[in-house]
């Protein structure tokens, strides 16, 4: 998901941009804005990008039996 083709441009994961807070980022192009803006000038950084957190397990849904062999 974080290498596929065809990205939502968004300036939390732009090259030009730099992450000041949850909301906003600072571009190189148009100063600080929004973090889900974007413009003609994106560039895709995979390394900022941060990948959904895992989903939780929910062990009451499991026995001790589910887990012998």
């Amino acid at each position: 998901m974080l290498f596929r083709k065809k990205i939502e441009p968004s300036c939390s994961y732009c090259q030009s941009g730099a992450r000041i807070s949850d909301t906003e980022v600072a571009c190189l192009r148009r100063g600080i804005v929004s973090a889900q803006g974007s413009c003609r000038k994106f560039k895709y950084d995979p390394l900022r990008r941060e990948p959904p957190h895992p989903e939780k397990l929910d062990a009451a849904k499991f026995s001790q039996e589910d887990f012998s062999l």
